[in-house]
């Protein structure tokens, strides 16, 4: 079962933590500043290398510095979108809901949906969004030396502002602004929200937000790949898969949009199916886990008292 979870996250490296992180990256530079997608490819291409030939050490240190300031920028100027339409939140939740389960025709591209439909988008997405279920955060919460279990709680943590604050903001600035209507998608959908909410700037701190994201999300997923194929074949294929994965990120710079995300989409499935099958077989080992760990925590509370 380990070797066919590596086989998947290593293969599923190329999509989700690759092609499609840079074809958004191509696709709202070309929006905002009219660069030719080659370009992003080549830079891109240069960025990541010059991060990932250095192992994980560069990768925590370049990751920690970009994110935090990114995120209080995306989230700021969020916020203050909101503000301004404070009195149209209710209705956008309302739409939300309606339209989660919604078999009658929706704006914004959705024509036809169907319940099937919106089931399966909405888990596609979902995990694309926070990556539960696939067992990727776990790579690199092995690399910390303290309790398992600790770490764990750190990944519900991840999963919780991802979801239901980052993006739950997100769908409310592009329902308020009306940038749905637009019939746009990915990047440029939200970068249009931007632009109707904060005029002037808003766009392209959005696309600055986007392509940071995007780059540290690739830098992330080079080392979820890398450690997937060292597992199965050892410290040889190391070097060739960063070269590999350098010439995926200009394929998914030039690549058509609906091609990237399909093939993301199905290794997606297939990495979260053994991953999802070893949480059932381990629900014991991960009951004694927490139990050990609030042992410890009663123990330590107890000698301080």
């Amino acid at each position: 079962l380990g070797m066919l979870y590596a086989f998947f996250a290593g293969v599923a490296a190329f999509g989700i933590g690759n092609m499609v992180q840079s074809n958004t990256v191509a696709q709202s530079l070309t929006t905002g500043f009219n660069l030719p997608d080659w370009v992003t490819g080549g830079v891109l291409v240069v960025l990541v290398g010059v991060v990932t030939l250095g192992g994980i050490s560069r990768i925590a240190v370049t990751a920690e510095k970009i994110v935090p300031v990114m995120a209080v920028a995306y989230l700021a100027g969020a916020l203050g979108i909101l503000a301004v339409h404070a009195s149209e939140i209710p209705a956008a939740f309302a739409m939300i809901f309606t339209y989660a389960f919604e078999p009658a025709p929706a704006i914004g591209g959705f024509a036809g949906a169907t319940v099937a439909a919106s089931v399966r988008y909405g888990i596609a997405r979902g995990i694309f969004s926070n990556e539960a279920g696939l067992g990727s955060a776990s790579i690199v919460h092995a690399q910390a030396r303290n309790l398992p279990f600790r770490q764990g709680f750190w990944g519900v943590w991840e999963v919780f502002i991802d979801t239901l604050v980052v993006c739950t903001m997100t769908a409310l600035v592009i329902l308020v602004t009306g940038a749905i209507e637009t019939g746009e998608n990915g990047a440029d959908l939200t970068s249009t929200a931007f632009s109707t909410g904060l005029p002037g700037p808003g766009g392209y701190v959005i696309i600055i937000a986007i392509a940071f994201f995007a780059y540290t999300t690739m830098l992330t997923w080079n080392f979820y790949g890398e450690k997937s194929w060292e597992y199965l074949f050892g410290r040889r294929v190391v070097m060739p898969y960063r070269l590999a994965f350098l010439l995926f990120v200009f394929v998914g710079a030039i690549g058509g949009l609906d091609l990237v995300w399909d093939i993301a989409d199905t290794f997606n499935g297939l990495m979260a199916a053994p991953n999802l099958i070893a949480l059932l077989l381990l629900g014991g080992v991960m009951a004694k886990e927490k139990l050990d760990y609030f042992n410890r925590l009663r123990d330590r509370v107890d000698r301080e008292d």
